[in-house]
């Protein structure tokens, strides 16, 4: 058993990106941006709306304030600023979440957040301070991370995470995006997603193993053909007798 997730809702008023309502009818768990990277409120409205009536769940993908440089740049916040922006989109993606029917029921940091959480314990415990201030959340993060540490500290239930589309380095961390090959090719991600699914390791870029005990899998909406390569990826995992089922 084995959730798909993906990162969604990430266009900005006429700007689009992504083919939400088509990622929605494969993945179990949806990121919705909330407002700082992408994600203005009538997006938030209908990605949520869609989410429910699938049945799919719904996350939210907080990020720094960046909307310019789409989430991707690291930003100095300061701790207690960066835990009120948190919540700020908590609350923001709840509201129309439950107008939709539910409720945000997990947090995932974006982009440049997602990186510096995952090894600065001041700034993992910024987003975990926000979920317990807003409460009944759980965290989807990078396992073996400052962001898992600082869950399991504060009583806060922590799912593993693996990438099915992007490349790992031998320390398990994700290959920057500024490096050639960090962004799988539609078949490396399929053998990759099944790797991690069925044996819980997959290889680093000079073949070695690393490990990535994942409860959940992650296909970017903003990948090339993303909306094919979730497919594919849920069909293969269905073929290897794996439920998939989402975490929250």
């Amino acid at each position: 058993m084995i959730d798909l997730n993906s990162d969604l809702g990430e266009g900005f008023g006429a700007w689009r990106m992504g083919d939400d309502a088509a990622l929605l009818d494969i993945v179990t768990s949806a990121n919705i941006a909330c407002g700082f990277h992408a994600g203005d409120p009538s997006i938030m409205r209908r990605t949520c709306e869609m989410a429910v009536a699938r049945g799919v769940r719904i996350g939210a993908h907080v990020s720094y304030r960046d909307l310019a440089g789409f989430g991707r740049r690291a930003m100095a916040v300061p701790p207690s600023e960066l835990t009120d922006e948190c919540l700020y989109q908590i609350g923001a993606l709840d509201a129309f979440a439950r107008a939709a029917g539910d409720r945000v029921r997990y947090v995932k940091p974006h982009g440049a957040l997602y990186h510096s959480a995952s090894v600065d314990r001041a700034v993992a415990e910024a987003v975990v301070a926000s979920m317990s201030a807003f409460g009944g959340l759980s965290l989807l993060g990078l396992p073996g991370s400052q962001l898992e540490q600082a869950a399991v500290a504060a009583g806060i239930a922590f799912h593993a995470e693996g990438f099915a589309d992007r490349a790992y380095t031998a320390a398990g961390s994700l290959v920057s995006r500024s490096e050639p090959g960090s962004v799988l090719e539609p078949e490396s991600a399929l053998a990759q997603a099944v790797s991690i699914a069925v044996d819980r390791v997959t290889r680093d870029r000079d073949g070695n193993a690393v490990p990535v005990p994942a409860r959940s899998l992650c296909v970017h909406g903003d990948s090339p053909g993303a909306v094919a390569m979730a497919r594919s990826i849920r069909e293969a995992l269905s073929a290897k007798g794996i439920e998939l089922r989402a975490f929250a």
